[in-house]
């Protein structure tokens, strides 16, 4: 059996870490299997789905290295489909026309819960006779399309990840609306429906999906028995949550896969996090994979049924050991978009070759690479902006001599070289007869505003403008008066 997979997102958002996590786990059990990855995009509710939704989520797999092998195949496009299988379960008393109004329907929930009963749909269309249909249609009602579900149905399947399920069809709800209402022929198909008539037609083996859908599989089930088709084997992987427990949401500030590409992460990484919220490999020990090497070892053996935790420390460690492995000139093109974004300016005085010495700089203090921005930001302006420890340094003992004397020597040097920026400190210690260390923290401090950062020798050099050293180190001398 060629194993054939597939994920849906519906275009009415744009794509999320979950439906990220789940396309993560179908790719990779399609790759394991030498089998097929298809994209299918559901968009048949009309009124939410958006186009620019639709080019996140396309963009959004492609940034992760998700590539599909088929489609990507629109719903809205296979109506023709859904309503023909419709007919056929009408055709065969299988599904009915129901006439309830929204007003019944209302009556009948608030019913049931002045009576603490479960929401349920009765059932009371199920048997209508012809007249009695011909006199709601002459009333001017329309009619949705339920499928007949038996209460005393047993619905059981073997999961993937979490053995042995069973449905009682009691607890589905009633006779399900499967298209909705319509003055006549057959209205606008729905979820539950129209992804299995899908999944029957791409001839789907494995549907792999959040444990939120598992409610839906007992429904599904029922709809494949009815078409007369195979059923594919179901996985429902857990859940992401947050630190508190509770599904991950807008409301911890980040959700879609483009506000973590603005975050500053790696498609390497985040994908490679993804990989282990909800899997572990068979060594443990092991928490670096590329999609490649993941496939290798991926099975639902070790998926885990408890919903996995969203960690942003795990997270922001796996994106680091990309980026600090990473060759300098890919790194460079992933960082010029956030420079640029913020407004640095990467023409004059910035060819490539400096940007990438830059880059080899930084490049082991990011985490994410849009920390790069406030790191190199006195490498692209000409203002300094002092942080607490950076004006404590400069009101030290002798920290004003010493700028002094380091003025007084860049006046000999038309240009700086690693020999002549070590050999203006070492002159500088020696007249002055001050220890290295205070020179070498009031020349960053005057320079670049603060007393941490990269190799202040190699700092020094990249900043290579000796009229904006003098500048600044007169302003500070002066401010110091």
């Amino acid at each position: 059996m060629s194993v054939r997979v597939r994920i849906a997102p519906s275009p009415t958002g744009n794509l999320h870490i979950g439906t990220a996590r789940t396309a993560v786990f179908n790719y990779l059990f399609a790759r394991h299997h030498d089998g097929k990855f298809i994209l299918r995009i559901e968009d048949t509710d009309l009124e939410r789905s958006r186009p620019e939704y639709t080019d996140n989520i396309l963009s959004g797999l492609r940034w992760l290295g998700l590539n599909w092998d088929e489609g990507p195949f629109f719903q809205s496009q296979r109506l023709h489909l859904y309503r023909e299988a419709v007919q056929k379960l009408l055709d065969q008393g299988l599904a009915y026309r129901c006439y309830t109004t929204f007003e019944e329907l209302d009556a009948l929930r608030e019913t049931q819960k002045a009576r603490n009963e479960a929401p349920r749909y009765d059932n009371r269309h199920r048997n209508l006779t012809p007249e009695q249909r011909a006199a709601f249609e002459a009333e001017g009602r329309s009619s949705v399309i339920r499928f007949k579900v038996e209460d005393k149905r047993q619905i059981v399947w073997n999961d993937l990840v979490r053995g042995q399920m069973s449905w009682c069809g009691s607890d589905l709800g009633g006779d399900m609306v499967i298209a909705r209402a319509s003055a006549d022929g057959i209205g606008q198909p729905l979820y539950n429906f129209v992804v299995v008539v899908d999944d029957i037609d791409m001839e789907i083996t494995h549907v792999i999906r959040g444990e939120d859908h598992i409610a839906n599989t007992a429904k599904q089930l029922l709809l494949y028995e009815a078409l007369r088709a195979k059923t594919p084997e179901f996985s429902h992987t857990p859940l992401i949550f947050n630190q508190e427990g509770r599904k991950l949401s807008k409301r911890d500030g980040v959700t879609s896969i483009s506000d973590f590409q603005k975050m500053g992460f790696t498609a390497e990484g985040l994908v490679n996090y993804m990989t282990l919220l909800g899997w572990s490999a068979p060594d443990s020990t092991q928490e670096i994979f590329t999609l490649e090497s993941a496939a290798k070892e991926f099975t639902f053996e070790r998926v885990n049924k408890a919903g996995a935790k969203f960690d942003w420390d795990k997270l922001d460690w796996i994106n680091s050991q990309y980026i600090h492995n990473m060759d300098v000139v890919h790194l460079t093109d992933l960082l010029i978009p956030f420079w640029q974004e913020a407004g640095y300016s990467l023409t004059y005085g910035r060819e490539r070759p400096w940007l990438e010495q830059l880059v080899s700089l930084i490049a082991a203090s990011l985490t994410r690479l849009v920390d790069a921005v406030p790191m190199t930001k006195i490498f692209f302006t000409e203002g300094v902006e002092f942080t607490e420890e950076g004006l404590s340094q400069l009101q030290q003992e002798g920290v004003k001599a010493t700028l002094k004397a380091i003025l007084t020597a860049l006046e000999n040097q038309p240009q700086l070289s690693p020999y002549t920026a070590q050999d203006i400190i070492k002159q500088v210690v020696k007249e002055q007869k001050v220890k290295k260390g205070l020179v070498m923290r009031a020349l960053r401090a005057a320079l670049t505003g603060d007393v941490h950062g990269p190799d202040l020798i190699q700092s020094w050099l990249l900043l290579n403008h000796i009229s904006l050293d003098k500048q600044r180190l007169n302003q500070v001398i002066s401010a110091a008066n």
